[in-house]
């Protein structure tokens, strides 16, 4: 890290408010942007959020679904409990079947919303960074399709390239309504953008 990357974050205005607010993370303020946009979680989810480390997403998510939800993390990092009995968070791959395992073990019931914020390690070649992060992104559905409940809803990220119509297809067959979204603390030069599922297609007799 240069010390002008440093000197810009310390600028950046969510940066700046996730310390005032004692967020984790300023993405934190990407799904809070995004719920309040399109509400697509509410007090008493169960939800289940995808590459959560270091806990902002989580911590948003907590602070929705109250003392009735339930809220589990996975990430392959470590996650520093939040010190609330209804999240619990696990280390593990999100493209090992192990993991998924674990995690339909420890839900209360069918999620009600599934989130991924996971990222690939940035290489800094483009083709190589978009692939890996629709690898995740498509790992992350395959989880959204086994844990869900019908009319669920899932939130991804992805980066923009080749690959996203194919995954804007795979999304479209699983959910009624499929949208792109880019929070306002999502920085403009970021090639981020997140889709949300709505209303998940549950399949009989699975």
């Amino acid at each position: 890290m240069t010390g002008d990357w440093l000197s810009r974050r310390k600028r950046d205005y969510y940066y700046r408010r996730a310390k005032e607010e004692d967020l984790r993370s300023r993405a934190s303020f990407k799904l809070l942007q995004a719920i309040e946009k399109f509400g697509f979680m509410k007090p008493g989810d169960v939800v289940v959020d995808l590459g959560a480390a270091p806990g902002g997403w989580l911590q948003i998510s907590r602070r929705i679904v109250g003392d009735s939800g339930f809220v589990l993390g996975v990430d392959l990092a470590e996650i520093k409990p939040l010190g609330y009995s209804n999240v619990v968070t696990i280390r593990g791959d999100i493209r090992s079947e192990g993991t998924l395992r674990r995690i339909r073990a420890i839900l209360p019931r069918p999620a009600d919303v599934v989130l991924s914020d996971a990222s690939p390690n940035i290489s800094g070649t483009w083709e190589i960074d978009h692939a890996r992060q629709i690898e995740l992104a498509e790992s992350s559905l395959n989880i959204a399709s086994a844990v869900l409940r019908g009319g669920g809803n899932f939130f991804v990220k992805i980066f923009q390239g080749d690959l996203q119509a194919g995954f804007l297809e795979s999304m479209r067959r699983a959910f009624h309504a499929v949208r792109a979204f880019k929070p306002r603390a999502s920085r403009n030069e970021s090639a981020e953008i997140y889709i949300l599922g709505r209303g998940y297609r549950e399949k009989r007799g699975c």
